[in-house]
């Protein structure tokens, strides 16, 4: 069972950005398609961005674009997520998530991941 080891969490303020890392315990990422999903208390979890598993295709939800930047590294076998501009409604659990499987798309459905990790709190504060 592979796990997804996420960092990178924190507080900031309104305006600020953070950097979010996210790699599976089995070293094989070029094998994932990966996404970041975000969760408050009383809602459900959403979609943030995704990567598909040749890292050519990117997604992100309406509300990030622009101002995040989901990329893969495989040499450090990491999917990072870099936010930018934060807002104070993005203010939230992170949840790094993986499926292994060849996919040319990215993946905005969290039912469609096989893995997650622990989640990562980001607190932005005004």
């Amino acid at each position: 069972q592979v796990q997804l080891a996420e960092s990178g969490g924190g507080l900031v303020q309104a305006g600020g950005s953070l950097r979010l890392s996210c790699s599976p315990s089995d070293g094989t990422i070029n094998n994932y398609a990966m996404g970041w999903f975000r969760q408050t208390p009383g809602k459900e979890r959403e979609f943030v961005a995704g990567i598909s598993t040749t890292g050519w295709n990117t997604d992100y939800a309406d509300s990030v674009k622009g101002r995040f930047t989901i990329s893969r590294y495989s040499a450090k076998n990491t999917v990072s997520l870099q936010m930018n501009s934060l807002k104070l409604e993005d203010t939230a659990v992170y949840y790094c998530a993986a499926v292994r499987k060849y996919i040319t798309y990215a993946i905005r459905v969290s039912q469609d991941y096989d893995y997650w990790g622990q989640g990562t709190q980001v607190t932005v504060s005004s």
